[in-house]
């Protein structure tokens, strides 16, 4: 037999047999993530470990039954885990927004935060304003740019030179910062 091979057992699925030089006899072990494994030591014959895993049927699928509640608690672990932080970013994204309106006497009518994959942000005709998600992992000043961006859209709904002129009151160098954004690519954030 091979170092190792991965064989389709009858009522248990997909198992990998496995020679090891450490193996005092052969064993079986079902972990979370990453199956049902044999360890066969030297000296040992494949047909025997078959045989082996066999007669060990029913204690396997228990096995398979521990491991799959502890894959899903860990996936709901985890999909909790990420709720909680989607909650605090967007909270964060929101506070910003909130404190440099006030700062720079804007008022925008709604804001919402949404996974978008071309826009770090948009003020609509109804002076609704959208950040996009992933401006939180910018730096500061870059976020700051974008909001302000967006909020000096509620008074001037172009980019014509008196939009610009504007933009730069509140950031200084507006293309400086255009630029910097630029090296930035939503779709690899």
């Amino acid at each position: 037999m091979n170092t190792s091979v991965t064989l389709h057992i009858d009522d248990v699925g997909p198992v990998l047999f496995e020679r090891s030089r450490r193996a005092r006899r052969i064993s079986i072990s079902v972990r979370p993530l990453k199956g049902i494994r044999v360890a066969i030591p030297d000296g040992t014959s494949f047909s025997k470990a078959k045989k082996f895993v066999h007669s060990n049927k029913a204690w396997i699928r228990k096995q398979i039954d521990k491991v799959r509640q502890v894959e899903e608690k860990c996936k709901t672990l985890l999909n909790h885990s990420a709720s909680i932080d989607t909650v605090r970013l967007h909270k964060k994204l929101l506070n910003q927004l909130n404190e440099l309106a006030k700062a720079n006497n804007f008022v925008y009518n709604k804001a919402s935060i949404r996974n978008q994959k071309t826009r770090w942000g948009s003020c609509s005709a109804k002076n609704n304003i959208s950040l996009n998600i992933k401006l939180i992992r910018l730096p500061g000043e870059l976020i700051d740019y974008v909001i302000l961006h967006e909020l000096l859209h509620t008074r001037i709904k172009n980019h014509g030179p008196s939009f610009w002129r504007a933009l730069d009151k509140l950031v200084g160098d507006s293309k400086a910062f255009r630029k910097k954004l630029n090296h930035y690519s939503i779709s690899h954030l």
